[in-house]
């Protein structure tokens, strides 16, 4: 599948696709471990985990290190492609990672 369908069924075609997007939003920033992100994205810790190892079974993000403390990092890949995430954002009609729809 290429980056661009890959993003478009992860943000717009699943459940919890705007969660998994503004994961991407902030990991494209800098990386964070689960926890940090729970508290930036006001999610439960366990629904950042199950989103962030859903990305990673997509080759999406890279986790570095083990347990706890793992720092999240999108893939090369995605960063390149990070316009084409902006794009889709937009067209789906969000704005900003403050939204809090999503699972």
């Amino acid at each position: 599948m290429k980056i661009e369908q890959l993003l478009w069924w992860l943000v717009a075609g699943t459940r919890g696709g705007v969660n998994r997007a503004r994961i991407m939003f902030l990991l494209h920033s800098r990386p964070y471990n689960a926890n940090q992100l729970a508290e930036l994205l006001g999610l439960d810790y366990k629904t950042v985990r199950h989103h962030l190892a859903f990305l990673e079974r997509h080759e999406v993000v890279v986790r570095e290190g083990s347990g706890y403390g793992s720092l999240y990092f999108l893939s090369e890949e995605v960063e390149a492609s990070f316009d084409k995430l902006t794009e889709i954002w937009e067209r789906i009609g969000q704005r900003g990672i403050g939204d809090d729809s999503g699972d």
